[in-house]
């Protein structure tokens, strides 16, 4: 997907402020509104791991309900009893990775060599976690999985489904 005339009038009204290196509208609900922004892997010199950024508003404020209510410890707890789940945690990171190196220009690529932050973007999952197997913030696990699925995402679309919640449609 790409940024639309009037898209930053939008993302900007959604964010409650400009977006700082956005390059990409990633994802959209089924009327066309940006639900998931994809951000540059250097904001202000800076890098910025955290590669797809959560923009919809009644999304977000769901995840926040749930985190107040504790489902991350919830979730976690889950996730430390699942060898399983945390083997699946750990591809999901890698593949984020991935993803995110699949999208630097060899103009960015050689600008973070330049500024030394190779390893921090090559070794950082989801949400520039370093624990693979730790859920810190619904929000970006659920940003990056509405852009490609991921275990966490899965999670909480269980507990949601539990709950009988149910949010827009992607295209």
């Amino acid at each position: 997907m790409a940024v639309l005339e009037g898209d930053i009038t939008v993302i900007e009204s959604l964010l409650g402020r400009e977006p700082r290196g956005l390059e990409d509208v990633a994802v959209r609900d089924n009327t066309g509104v940006p639900m998931v922004i994809r951000v540059a892997p250097l904001v202000n010199e800076k890098p910025f791991p955290t590669l797809f950024w959560l923009i919809d508003k009644r999304l977000n404020y769901a995840i926040d309900q749930v985190e107040a209510g504790g489902l991350i410890a919830e979730l976690q707890e889950t996730v430390d009893s699942s060898p399983e789940l945390q083997a699946e945690m750990v591809v999901d990171h890698q593949r984020y990775i991935e993803l995110r190196q699949s999208y630097f220009s060899e103009i960015q690529k050689q600008h973070i060599k330049r500024l030394g932050y190779e390893s921090v973007l090559a070794e950082r999952g989801i949400g520039g976690i370093v624990d693979f197997q730790r859920i810190r913030c619904l929000h970006t696990y659920y940003a990056a999985h509405l852009v490609r699925a991921n275990t966490v995402g899965r999670l909480l679309d269980a507990y949601w489904q539990v709950k009988e919640l149910t949010f827009p449609h992607c295209n």
